[in-house]
């Protein structure tokens, strides 16, 4: 797949959405923030989903439950083929000796929020980092969206390692107008990316990530955006190996749980095979 930037033809003038540009665009990123906040906080719907991921080397389908201790996997496929009878038995002995190690869901609970955390300083930051320009209305997996390009902001300073990416990227970024969040954001590097004064690593030009997000709540009043699909090309070096990442992740099956699931009670549901 190569994604291209959806650009307006050279000097034509597109009208802008009712909510102007950048305000309808800071309005979502906003929404987008919040919503990351509540999740992390557990104020949000949990949910059950499948979440299929694919590699050049291998593609594994999960059943993930989210908990208040962190999230619950178990492993139901590998290229798209039921497990084997050997690979079923080595998922249930995994999940009864987390069952009764907290201290591991407790260190995978706290990963979780570390990530969570890198991402809300990239959330926070793209209001600042990035120059939005209508591009025009369009249709997306959502229905009607408002489609917007960003560059580089001039003179914006990362505050973080993972916002230092942000200066060599540009995209495209669709707004679902109606519930006034993101649907798709695409993401190109620009240029190279050194992390650290290239010790810690660095990334190669031409990279990009795309980012699908959709309501998959069953309850019509109450809004559950999720990400449906992310893939990411990049190729770079990590602390002296040269690396290439290449993956993509699709979400489906989403459906409600009980707020305040124990990681306990979502082991057992998932060794029930309920």
């Amino acid at each position: 797949m190569n994604p291209v930037h959806g650009q307006p033809p050279s000097g034509q003038v597109v009208a802008a959405p009712p909510l102007t540009g950048q305000a309808l665009v800071e309005r979502a990123l906003a929404n987008e923030l919040n919503a990351a906040q509540d999740a992390s906080q557990n104020a949000s719907h949990p949910m059950r989903y499948q979440l299929r991921k694919t590699s050049p080397r291998v593609t594994t389908t999960k059943e993930i439950l989210e908990t208040r201790d962190g999230e619950v996997a178990r492993l139901i496929a590998i290229n798209d083929k039921p497990l084997s009878a050997a690979d079923e038995g080595n998922e249930e002995a995994r999940l009864h000796v987390l069952l009764g190690d907290r201290g591991k869901q407790r260190r995978r609970k706290q990963a979780e929020d570390e990530d969570a955390s890198r991402a809300f300083n990239v959330l926070r930051a793209l209001p600042s980092a990035f120059l939005y320009q209508y591009a025009g209305p369009g249709e997306g997996p959502t229905g009607k969206v408002e489609k917007f390009t960003f560059r580089p902001k001039p003179g914006f300073d990362p505050l973080y390692l993972e916002t230092e990416v942000l200066p060599a990227m540009a995209g495209e970024i669709w707004i679902d107008p109606a519930h006034v969040r993101v649907a798709r954001l695409e993401a190109h590097l620009q240029k190279d990316v050194d992390f650290g004064w290239g010790i810690l690593g660095r990334l190669n030009k031409g990279g990009w990530i795309v980012i699908e997000q959709a309501d998959v709540g069953s309850d019509k009043d109450v809004d559950q955006w999720r990400t449906v699909r992310f893939q990411m090309q990049m190729s770079g070096r990590v602390v002296f190996k040269n690396r290439v990442f290449d993956t993509t992740e699709v979400q489906t099956n989403y459906a409600p749980l009980p707020v305040g699931m124990s990681y306990q009670k979502a082991i057992e549901v998932l060794l029930s095979g309920k």
